[in-house]
């Protein structure tokens, strides 16, 4: 018999109901396991998981009492468990979205479920918006955490609210993860202890962001007295079902998000919850996509607590103490991810992501830079799809690697090609990133990889002999489905085995593929690159066997942008190109060169011709006497950009731009000197020069002064003032404070009023003893006289004896 669940009060409401439903369901309320089964005809429910939708269809088939694979089944990716009986199809949301390529109409369903909404995957808002503009399927989402109104406003959907069956969870949390989000493995191999040791019973769930910090927490929890399971996505299907079925021991799961939602895993009594993900993201610095580790946000939080209390009640301990200043949803991958595969979905429908009615709209930005890449893939036809473009649609791959693959089948090597894009989509078939021998130099780590596959194919090895040559068994096994799916979507046979006749053939489909990720070789480690929004110089990693070549592309890379790394980004895959390819390949990209600029080590301004693609220089030639007016605008430029200082004396600049702020703050029409009356100032003194050693002696204040009525302006704020005892005293004008003068205070004898600028402004006086120091700062010189002066010169007279103290000094 079935347990009775929260959602079985509703179901009725639900089934009797024909409109769009927004179900917002707690943890342990059932809705993924009974709402499909209860739903009328034929129901596709998507899950954002594999592991999800394969747990969730067993479940399902075995409380119906059916066989998997006959009424309730599943599909995802390299497994398919449907029949014609089936009515009740479990799917991932990029499987579903490629049954809309396919089959735009959904001829054969009726309902469409998209489970754990609240994910926001960039496949489900698309397959969301697809489903729901096509107006003849019914549309049920299900969440446990999302805010129901806005989506229920865009679907024009009732919202049916279920209260979970969760018992009651005790949290706790401590400050353990740091700012460089690291997992300390030590101190989760010490808060599962102590759960164990506290908790007679159960099993323990520990959430980590990644497959590296799960491997490293593993082997720091190698002594606990339970069974220690791993659950990422990298597992095959057999080890992940392994990982959540019951066993005969305690077990400590190990795992990624991919347990934070769906089906329970049944005998978790406590969690420990590192607060961190895996997310996809677009770094900004590079243009690369790249997975980040991130914090994630309250309503994952919750999630992961709730896992603890689906069977009795359970404890969860958070290693982060800052649960209050995280979002409190996560940001949908709409915001953030790589629009290109969408692009090409609306195109094929003769539509514009512009103006599709998605729920969420993407960034204009990244709708642009998809559309950009599709166009340089070769994808579009003016605004049609091209051969190429409709060749990428049939492909279950990034455009990219499906591009190619077209790029392969034109030159004759398409079997080969899929199993690059294959290798290009997973993680390094290569198990370590060591340092290469300093002999072993290649053309194209894909390639190095590719040709480590195809050997250990054709000499059958099993695992333990594929991790004696360096290689992940697993990845290898997924790189061979993932190729062979490939090559049955585009009818390309049996790969032949004439690497080295078809090396260069492959290269250039690698380059088809990557156009905008071009590098050229800075030195021997570093290579700069174009990355969307410029050039951005990455470290070669050093397992890499591309040492030598000047050009390459970039098919691999993370984002090292505050990590600490050498460069921007870590190249740990690159392939050696011929920069004449770029030319035959992408003449649109080729722009002409003809720029003036300084060049430092000849201390001079040139002239540089040539060609350019993305940026980087492909040809160039240098001319060293170059003629014309705009020659000494580029010394003017060159100096602006290397500092003023460093050419022209700084203070004298300085002291003449307050003279003419002040001067302006006061009524005097001046130009301000600003970086505009600079550069013009500069380039009429740079006019017919072309080096700086022409401009030694040159004052840039003279020019300045061109602007002014000079007579005026030094009447007005004067650079000097004549006192009776020196007839040039410099004024320092200042921002912020009175102009003033200093001098020695015999120099003001003979002086009965203060010196004024400005039309009356007194200075601020500086009245110096003989040591230089001052006795007095006033403005007022007539009162300093009168009222300070005889007791002064008093002590003045003492100290200085030799000096003349007159008793009236205003004679």
């Amino acid at each position: 018999m079935k347990p009775a669940l929260p959602i079985d009060d509703h179901l009725d409401a639900i089934t009797r109901s024909t409109r769009n439903l927004v179900i917002v369901a707690e943890p342990g309320a059932g809705k993924t396991t009974r709402v499909p089964v209860a739903l009328r005809g034929h129901v596709v429910v998507l899950e954002p998981r594999r592991l999800a939708a394969r747990m969730a269809a067993r479940r399902v088939a075995h409380e119906q009492g059916s066989r998997l694979g006959d009424a309730i089944g599943y599909t995802v990716r390299f497994d398919d468990r449907t029949s014609e009986l089936t009515r009740v199809r479990f799917v991932t949301e990029g499987i579903f979205v490629r049954m809309l390529a396919d089959d735009p109409s959904l001829a054969r369903v009726d309902t469409v479920v998209f489970d754990e909404f609240h994910e926001r995957h960039l496949d489900a808002d698309l397959a969301l918006a697809l489903t729901h503009e096509l107006g003849t399927k019914r549309i049920v989402v299900m969440s446990a955490t999302l805010d129901a109104a806005p989506l229920a406003d865009f679907l024009d959907a009732d919202v049916i609210a279920v209260p979970g069956r969760t018992h009651p969870v005790a949290i706790e949390h401590h400050d353990v993860i740091a700012t460089d989000l690291r997992i300390p493995e030590r101190k989760v191999a010490s808060h599962v202890r102590r759960l164990l040791r506290e908790e007679p019973e159960g099993d323990i769930l520990v959430f980590l962001p990644g497959a590296a910090d799960i491997r490293r927490c593993r082997d720091a929890c190698r002594d606990l007295d339970a069974e220690l399971a791993v659950l990422h996505g990298d597992l095959d299907t057999k080890a992940q079902d392994r990982a959540v079925r019951p066993g005969p021991q305690r077990k400590v799961i190990l795992s990624t998000n991919l347990a934070e939602s769906s089906v329970t895993i049944e005998g978790v009594i406590a969690v420990v919850d590192s607060g961190l993900a895996r997310e996809a993201r677009v770094s900004p610095y590079t243009g690369l996509s790249s997975l980040e580790t991130v914090r994630i946000s309250q309503a994952s939080a919750t999630q992961r607590a709730g896992r603890a209390g689906r069977m009795r009640p359970g404890r969860c301990v958070r290693l982060y103490d800052d649960m209050r200043s995280r979002p409190a949803q996560a940001e949908p991958e709409v915001l953030r991810g790589d629009l290109c595969a969408w692009w090409l979905q609306m195109r094929a429908r003769g539509r514009s992501l512009r103006d599709f009615p998605f729920f969420e709209l993407p960034p204009t930005a990244a709708i642009d830079a998809a559309e950009t890449l599709l166009r340089r893939l070769g994808a579009f036809d003016g605004d049609a799809l091209s051969e190429v473009g409709r060749t990428m649609l049939r492909m279950p791959v990034h455009p990219r690697l499906a591009a190619l693959i077209a790029a392969g089948m034109h030159t004759g090597v398409g079997p080969r090609a899929c199993l690059l894009a294959a290798l290009a989509q997973e993680r390094d078939v290569r198990r370590s990133f060591d340092r290469v021998e300093s002999d072993e130099v290649g053309a194209s780590d894909l390639l190095a990889s590719l040709e480590a596959v195809e050997a250990a194919e054709a000499e059958g090895l099993r695992d333990r002999e594929l991790r004696a040559r360096g290689l992940d068994p697993r990845v290898y096994q997924t790189v061979r489905r993932s190729r062979d799916q490939l090559a049955r979507a585009i009818g390309a046979s049996d790969p032949t085995r004439s690497l080295d006749d078809e090396e260069l053939a492959l290269r250039r489909a690698i380059l088809c593929a990557f156009p905008d990720r071009v590098g050229k070789r800075k030195s021997r480690d570093q290579i700069t690159f174009s990355a969307g929004k410029g050039l951005v110089t990455g470290a070669l990693a050093e397992s890499s066997v591309v040492r030598e070549a000047e050009w390459v592309v970039v098919t691999g890379a993370t984002d090292m942008r505050g990590r600490g790394g050498r460069g921007t980004a870590l190249l740990h895959s690159v392939t050696a190109i011929d920069p004449d390819w770029l030319i035959e390949l992408f003449t649109e990209a080729i722009a002409e060169l003809d720029e003036l600029y300084y060049d430092a080590a000849l201390g001079q301004v040139v002239r540089r011709t040539g060609l350019v693609y993305d940026g980087l220089v492909l040809d160039e030639s240098v001319q060293r006497d170059p003629e014309g007016d705009e020659v000494g605008d580029a010394l003017a430029d060159a100096i602006l950009e290397h500092g003023i200082e460093k050419v022209f004396d700084a203070d004298e600049l300085e002291a003449h731009r307050r003279r003419v702020e002040f001067a302006r703050a006061r009524g005097f029409d001046a130009p301000a000197v600003d970086e505009d009356a600079l550069r013009r100032a500069l380039r009429m003194l740079c006019a017919g020069h072309r080096t700086l050693a022409g401009l030694r002696g040159s004052s840039l204040v003279d020019v300045l002064r061109l602007d002014l009525d000079a007579r005026s302006f030094d009447r007005f704020v004067p650079a000097f003032v004549s006192l009776p005892g020196r007839k040039r005293c410099p004024v320092t004008y200042e921002v912020d404070r009175d102009p003033w003068i200093a001098s020695r205070i015999q120099d003001f004898f003979g002086l009965a009023e203060s010196p004024t600028i400005a039309d009356g402004v007194p200075l601020v006086l500086h009245l110096l003893a003989p040591n230089r120091r001052a006795v007095q700062v006033t403005t007022d010189l007539a009162g300093f006289w009168k009222n300070h002066y005889p007791q002064i010169r008093t002590e003045l007279k003492r100290r200085y004896h030799k000096h003349h103290w007159p008793e009236d000094p205003t004679r």
